[in-house]
């Protein structure tokens, strides 16, 4: 797998805008959550901000290893499970909070514990958008996704110096 060609950065102002659009979209959908499953360490963010606009107090971690490095992506490993109560009845009235889906891979096993749970992300890649019930932005497959706690104060080449054409 080749790297992503396009960059994508998100600050942290943009980020909890589009978190917070994230929960007006789940506001706006049916049905009352119980509880947050959140998928770590991405979703560990957008998860506080949710459950601050939505007034959901329980919030639990699932924690599943993929990204090996960054330029592939290994088998799936479970390092947390769920816990047993928010996995009854299939995950009903469950949401289930990641940054990003991107391959699908990470949704379709938390998907597959949790079949009737709502999962939501704040972006999503073609791959990942049918296992996913509501985000907010979707982005081409090849963009990589620099979220704001993988950043420090950098310069920025422009982008016409950048592009490959």
């Amino acid at each position: 797998m080749s790297l992503p060609e396009k960059a994508f950065p998100v600050s942290w102002d943009q980020f909890h805008r589009d978190a917070r659009a994230l929960a007006w979209r789940l506001a706006g959908s049916k049905g009352r959550w119980k509880a947050i499953v959140c998928i770590t360490r991405g979703g560990l963010v957008p998860a506080a901000i949710i459950s601050r606009e939505l007034g959901i107090r329980v919030i639990e971690t699932v924690s599943i290893a993929s990204y090996h490095d960054y330029t592939e992506q290994g088998e799936l490993k479970v390092l947390k499970e769920i816990s047993p109560a928010l996995l009854e009845n299939e995950g009903e009235e469950v949401l289930i909070v990641d940054d990003l889906t991107d391959t699908g891979k990470t949704a379709g096993l938390v998907r597959a514990m949790m079949p009737k749970a709502h999962f939501a992300t704040v972006y999503a890649k073609p791959k990942g958008c049918p296992l996913v019930d509501t985000f907010v932005t979707e982005v081409s497959q090849d963009t990589w996704i620099y979220f704001p706690w993988d950043m420090g104060f950098t310069y920025q080449q422009p982008i016409s110096e950048g592009h490959r054409g």
